[in-house]
């Protein structure tokens, strides 16, 4: 079954969207982007969140100990790294905290995500590539870049209501991660998460 991950939440009401809908995971941002939310406020809404879903605290070039904290503090069950982290960063992640670790890639070529695919991280995100952007565009890549690959792996990428099941078919991935693909005016969509998740999930 192709997981679920909806990422950027930051208001109450989002997590009474998700605690209905039940994806898999959600993701709090703690980078410098638009989606940026403070560990106390992710503390909050994590305390409020259903505990059937999994937290991923989504980080881009993070100091390490600060990343370790969102776990030791349990606002993140698990921890996306999504910038130039290599493989000593997220090893000294690995030997401070337990939660699984993914990494992202912004994807230019087959060979790349390969390389990737030997960090020590449990699992990859692959997203679009634009340069000096570090994800969260809203813009997909061509999948036809994916190679096989031995461990499981998230799509992102201009993910929408129009397109999940394509990808869902055809790239087989572990999970589906969809931000902007369920938003309305830049704020998460109770109807669009709703039939994401109903579009998944019936078609098993």
């Amino acid at each position: 079954m192709c997981r679920i991950k909806i990422c950027g939440l930051k208001r109450d009401c989002d997590i009474d969207y998700v605690n209905a809908a039940l994806p898999d995971y959600i993701g709090f941002v703690f980078a410098n982007t638009r989606r940026y939310i403070d560990y106390d406020s992710a503390a909050r809404l994590k305390s409020r969140l259903d505990g059937r879903i999994k937290s991923v605290g989504v980080y881009v070039n993070e100091d390490r100990d600060r990343v370790c904290e969102a776990a030791d503090r349990g606002i993140a069950d698990m921890i996306q790294l999504h910038g130039d982290e290599d493989a000593d960063y997220i090893n000294y992640i690995r030997s401070r905290v337990s939660a699984p670790i993914i990494k992202s890639v912004r994807v230019q070529s087959a060979e790349q995500i390969l390389s990737a695919q030997e960090l020590p991280c449990d699992y990859l995100l692959l997203d679009a590539y634009k340069k000096g952007v570090y994800g969260g565009t809203g813009r997909s890549f061509c999948w036809d870049l994916i190679p096989p690959l031995k461990k499981p792996f998230f799509l992102a990428g201009g993910l929408d209501s129009k397109n999940i099941l394509t990808a869902a078919h055809t790239v087989k991935p572990f999970a589906l991660d969809i931000s902007s693909g369920v938003e309305e005016n830049g704020f998460k969509s109770r109807e669009k998460i709703d039939e994401i998740i109903k579009l998944i999930r019936s078609d098993i």
